[in-house]
């Protein structure tokens, strides 16, 4: 009390202290990033090695088992799994906590000499998971011809754009890609005795501009130089080998090459896909506005002429819509928290005198923010929103203690001592215990931890700013501008205030009449309970609003055509759907990745979620006639399958048989469907057979009929040519390929030439017709089958229950192992951490509270509040149809310090009035009459701040619905419980001490005597 009596006789401390609260908190706003999320590098990463030339089982065998051996000698590695396909292995490794950048690095170090070590190993590359994307800007060249749409695109978008500071990187994908083809005659080559290799080693040494040396001795020493570059396709043909050139002895064409990646836009396909990456150091408004300004001047010079330039997809715009909504929540919030604030004062000043508190302490906590490193994100600003309700908690129990003593007749400092005096204890108490439930959350597994620490940290900062604010700055004010009009030593009560008095004095006459209370309660309880089953449980929301992103997975050796054919078949499903806009298909090779927009504002008509499952349910009914495998939402585990059971063991078998019988399982239980195993969409393979007798016979070896099989590879350029005309710097030069047997017939019929005369392949080998498994699964370097399976109209959380009580009941072998993978392990492990937070939260709790009331007893009384919350927030998830996520379930634990403040602030001034000599029961309804008020004012202007994030939409209605109506239905119940709850076990336990008491006394006095 001694610095509060300070503050008030130097009241310019405070004022100076509130200035620099203003002119940091404005200068900070300015200076905080705007993102969708904050930039979270996980614990984890991904390795990706291509072997080209291997199959599966080679692939296996020689790269994946080889990186495997290396990742086993790193440290903080947790456990990797990987999975061999053709020509490609893909390894996920999951570190400690904290490690996954070092990791990162030291994967990368261990596993580059492999590339030196494998010699069909020709590329590795490792990325940590990380919150930030490749590209976040999206934009499409259509309506115009391909030639001229690509040449606008590769020189002029792709350059000016990557021009710019704020732009990384920009891919083009659907270029038309022109190169030249050269075809020799090989009877002219046999004429002047040359051959193919000769003539491309002459072009590749006549198409040089190289620094030859210098002349020492002449003045300057002038360098030499060779420039002998082809010009033109002229030059090359025009190349001199010997007596003749080569336009004697080839002829040469340009083409049209098929691109790498094939897009198509709402069914249509001749147009170019741009997407841009975002520089480091700029944020993802920073490089909207310079990619539109740029785009702009484009437009202004007339470079978009006979096509369309459109922008498809730019994720600053949900970051802007998430931030400006959560923005506009928080106002409202604060706005309803000051108006029930008047409601209970009916005092301008002293609402004037909060409502002055929600700003500064705000501004605190921007300060602060900027400070740490945090920035505007659609996780601070729901922190910031959860908190304005909270900010004024202190304000409002502090101000109402000096409210109520200038009621009574005190005056200016005095009445502003004896008042905080009153409630200090409490105040600190009660936020300490809201505060130190976040302290575990740095337990939080898996990449989600990272944002729920974003989350908690934002919080605590807020209630620190507005507890700094509570005790400086609101009793500076309330001593001279609170003015009570009549002083009243014996104020009236309210007519809430006298039944609720006469309530706790029937509660104090009879013990019955307690134990009946709590036993209605438990009795509520366990029927709530009951309807936890009805709850969705899933483990991720929607991020974005009214915008998908799809990966449709592809089975392995589909031609161009053939997924074509699956993109028409894509956009006739997708075309008639409500509320679809737009959509880009692209392919992959290996999958088929599509952005959506949906429509809106006022064109809406569907919810999101209902659009999404509209969307992938309709591209899931291809699955029985076109060779897809999956559709899954980016943003959920990679796309992949949410259901996923993995089974690991020796014995391929038997691996084999149990998976079979866990997939006729998971096709039994309601809300799976596409259950498959990693072996279902194996790859059909002809495996050449050698007739050794008789090759033997004709003296033919194996190497000369494996040169016959493999023909040979002209996918590399032997040359370039400069080709101004066509908008390019640079067109490649290929060789023109033979034509090569397309079937098994035409293979077995190529002639073999032999000391016997010519023969036929099909004299010396033979096919045989295998069945290998297109890609190969190892975890923690055992192999390992998988059975996945998409849900459908039923959530994770149910769907996890019927699974674990079929594996439950399960007689299971030693000689393999089923445990669970995909969304059903991160729910099942995000599950575990959130007990153990829960239990470190509650002793934490319990510690503060101890240390406070100085009583083993008093912290359980007030925390017989926690397990009836839960009837609140089941009712409340009930009524609204929320989803319970990993982020939502923050609020659970946000409940646990927040629904404790009431029940404090009662038994602290229970313990108060009993240690000035009343009894328990006349102590029990004077707390409860002192505390009733700041007890609703703080419990509705909670709810009221909160109050807006659950109800209103916006692009972050998805994170923030769900965990403020948590808190508010939570809240709302546990406060009346509490008023009932708290005293009737308070006289029960006190009561029963009080007897013990007198009974000591009593064998005390007997024995004295």
């Amino acid at each position: 009390m001694n610095v509060l009596k300070l503050l008030l006789s130097r009241k310019l401390i405070v004022g100076l202290m509130v200035a620099l609260i203003i002119g940091i908190g404005i200068f900070s706003i300015d200076k905080l990033e705007k993102e969708l999320m904050p930039p979270v590098s996980m614990d984890g990463g991904v390795v990706y090695l291509e072997s080209p030339s291997l199959t599966p089982l080679e692939v296996e065998e020689r790269v994946t088992k080889a990186a495997e051996q290396k990742l086993d000698s790193i440290d903080n590695i947790d456990s990797y799994t990987s999975n061999s396909s053709d020509g490609f292995t893909q390894i996920t490794f999951l570190t400690d906590n904290g490690m996954g950048e070092k990791v990162s690095e030291d994967v990368e170090r261990n596993l580059q000499p492999l590339l030196n070590e494998i010699s069909s190993l020709t590329s590795l590359n490792v990325q940590q998971f990380s919150t930030e994307q490749p590209f976040e800007f999206y934009m499409d060249i259509s309506k115009g011809s391909l030639e001229e749409m690509s040449r606008f695109a590769s020189t002029v978008v792709k350059p000016r754009l990557e021009a710019l500071p704020e732009v990384r990187e920009v891919s083009l994908s659907g270029l038309e890609e022109k190169s030249w083809k050269i075809s020799f005659d090989e009877e002219k080559l046999s004429e002047n005795n040359l051959t193919v290799d000769q003539v491309v080693d002459s072009i590749q040494l006549s198409n040089q501009d190289m620094m030859l040396g210098s002349l020492d001795k002449e003045e300057g020493n002038p360098q030499i130089r060779w420039e002998q570059s082809f010009q033109s396709v002229y030059d090359l043909l025009d190349t001199r080998i010997g007596t003749i050139i080569i336009d004697d002895v080839a002829s040469i064409e340009q083409v049209v090459s098929e691109t790498d990646v094939e897009a198509w836009k709402d069914g249509e396909s001749g147009f170019v896909f741009v997407e841009i990456g975002r520089a480091d150091s700029y944020t993802q408004l920073d490089m909207a506005e310079a990619v539109r300004e740029e785009v702009k001047l484009i437009e202004e010079e007339g470079s978009v002429n006979g096509f369309a330039l459109n922008e498809l997809v730019a994720q600053a715009d949900y970051v802007q819509e998430a931030i400006d909504g959560v923005t506009q929540n928080v106002l409202i919030g604060g706005a309803i928290a000051i108006a029930i604030l008047f409601m209970f004062l009916r005092n301008f000043r002293a609402t004037l005198i909060v409502g002055i508190s929600i700003p500064l302490s705000i501004l605190l906590t921007f300060s602060t923010m900027w400070i740490l490193g945090y920035s505007f994100n659609m996780l601070s600003m729901i922190a910031l929103g959860l908190g304005i309700g909270m900010m004024v908690d202190a304000s409002i129990v502090i101000l109402e203690a000096i409210y109520r003593k200038k009621e009574q007749g005190f005056k200016g400092v005095d009445a502003v001592v004896t008042g905080v005096k009153e409630v200090a204890s409490a105040v600190f108490a009660s936020m300490l215990t809201t505060m130190v439930v976040f302290l575990p959350i740095g337990l939080f597994g898996g990449d989600m931890g990272a944002f729920m620490i974003v989350l908690s940290v934002v919080v605590v900062i807020t209630l620190v700013s507005s507890l700094l604010i509570s005790f400086t700055l609101i009793p500076t004010l309330a001593e001279n501008f609170l003015k009570i009009n009549k002083p009243n030593t014996k104020a009236k009560e309210g007519l809430l205030v006298t039944y609720y008095a006469k309530t706790l004095q029937w509660l104090a006459v009879k013990k019955r009449r307690s134990f009946a209370i709590i036993g209605v309660f438990i009795i509520i309880l366990a029927s709530s309970l009951m309807l936890t089953s009805k709850i969705s449980v899933v483990l991720m929301p929607d991020m974005f609003n009214r915008y998908s992103e799809l990966m449709i997975d592809v089975e392995d050796g589909l031609t161009k055509q053939e997924r074509e054919k699956v993109a028409d078949a894509i956009h006739n499903q997708l075309k008639p759907l409500n509320d679809v806009e737009s959509y880009t298909i692209m392919d992959s090779r290996d999958f088929l990745y599509a952005i959506i927009n949906m429509t809106k504002d006022d064109e809406i008509t569907l919810e999101q979620d209902i659009v999404n499952e509209n969307i992938i349910s309709a591209i899931r009914e291809l699955e029985d006639n076109q060779p897809i495998i999956s559709v899954g939402n980016i943003m959920e585990m990679n796309g992949q399958q949410p259901v996923q059971l993995e089974i690991s063991g020796e014995n391929f078998e038997q691996l084999e048989s149990v998976a079979l019988e866990t997939k006729n399982k998971l096709e039994s239980i309601d809300g799976l469907t596409n259950v498959m195993t990693s072996f279902d969409h194996g790859q059909e393979t002809e495996k050449i057979v050698l007739n050794e007798t008789s090759l033997a016979n004709d003296n033919v070896s194996s190497f000369e009929m494996l040169e016959l099989i493999n023909q040979p590879n002209n996918s590399d350029p032997i040359t370039e040519i400069p080709d101004h005309a066509s908008g390019s710097e640079w067109l490649p030069v290929y060789l023109a390929e033979e034509e090569s047997p397309q079937t098994k017939e035409e293979l077995l019929n190529v002639p073999v030439i032999t000391l016997e005369g010519e023969k036929k392949l099909s004299d010396y080998i033979d096919f045989e017709t295998i069945s290998t498994p297109s890609n190969i699964e190892r975890k923690n370097g055992e192999r390992v089958v998988k059975v996945m399976a998409n849900i459908e109209n039923r959530d994770l959380g149910s769907i996890n229950r019927d699974i674990q009580d079929w594996l439950s009941t399960r007689e299971h072998s030693q000689n393999y192992t089923i445990s669970l993978g995909g969304d059903l392990q991160e729910q099942q492990e995000a599950m575990t951490d959130l007990l153990l937070i829960f239990a470190i939260s509650i002793f934490l709790v319990y510690v503060v509270m101890t240390i406070q009331f100085n009583s083993l007893k008093h912290p359980l009384i007030v925390m017989s509040i926690i397990p009836f919350t839960a009837t609140g927030v089941i009712v409340g998830l009930l009524i609204t149809q929320h989803e319970l996520s990993i982020i939502s379930s923050m609020g659970l634990l946000m409940l646990l310090g927040i629904v404790l403040n009431n029940a404090i602030l009662l038994v602290d001034r229970t313990n108060q009035l009993k240690r000035r000599g009343i009894s328990t029961s006349e102590a029990v309804v004077e707390a409860g009459k002192n505390r009733l008020r700041p007890v609703f004012m703080t419990t509705l202007t909670t709810v009221g701040g909160m109050l807006p994030l659950a109800i209103f939409g916006g692009a972050s209605a998805s994170y923030q619905a769900p965990l403020a109506t948590i808190v508010i239905s939570g809240l709302l119940f546990a406060t009346t419980i509490t008023l009932l709850l708290i005293p009737s076990l308070y006289l029960l336990l006190e009561k029963k001490d009080r007897k013990k008491q007198i009974e000591k006394k009593n064998e005390k006095i007997e024995q004295a005597s």
